[in-house]
């Protein structure tokens, strides 16, 4: 790997200051079985539903993500870091293995959902825009799954957070 250009690590630097919700993408199908963790994704527009999620594509999770075309953005709770970990390959648990734990539906959706997370996003892609390292993935969303409240992971200097979830006043 060739070393950061002076610019590319002022980039970097300003936006470990991004905080950005923490997602496992996951996929399943003709193609084969795929998650990866991101925190590039956020919504386009309600007009259709569509979210756009960020993937780097030299990863194997890209390839399968966009042959198989349907996906789901699968947003993590404050008790999901482990999982993050694991779809970010920081950990050793081989791909297959990631999915074995009960956390997961893998038959009513037709591609993994992640039960209990705070949200879940299932669509189609329905155009990518490549930009440097990575694709941009628009996602038309198919169908949302929700949670109760049970706060947020975010990644913010480099680091996961808990976000607790706060009571609504009236």
């Amino acid at each position: 790997m060739s070393e950061l250009t002076r610019s590319q690590r002022e980039f970097r630097a300003a936006m470990a200051n991004l905080s950005a919700a923490v997602n496992v993408v996951t996929t399943d199908g003709p193609h084969g079985l795929a998650g990866i963790t991101v925190s590039a994704a956020c919504s386009v527009t309600d007009s259709p539903p569509t979210v756009l999620v960020c993937v780097n594509r030299t990863t194997r999770s890209h390839e399968v993500l966009v042959a198989n075309g349907r996906i789901c953005v699968n947003v993590l709770g404050s008790d999901h870091e482990d999982l993050a970990m694991h779809f970010a390959g920081a950990t050793r648990v081989p791909t297959a293995e990631r999915f074995t734990a009960r956390d997961w539906d893998l038959e009513t959706e037709g591609v993994p959902v992640l039960r209990g997370a705070p949200a879940s996003l299932v669509g189609r892609i329905v155009a990518e825009q490549g930009q440097g390292s990575h694709s941009v993935l628009f996602v038309e969303v198919e169908k949302v799954l929700t949670s109760a409240d049970s706060g947020a992971l975010v990644y913010f200097q480099r680091r996961f957070h808990n976000l607790a979830a706060q009571p609504v006043s009236a």
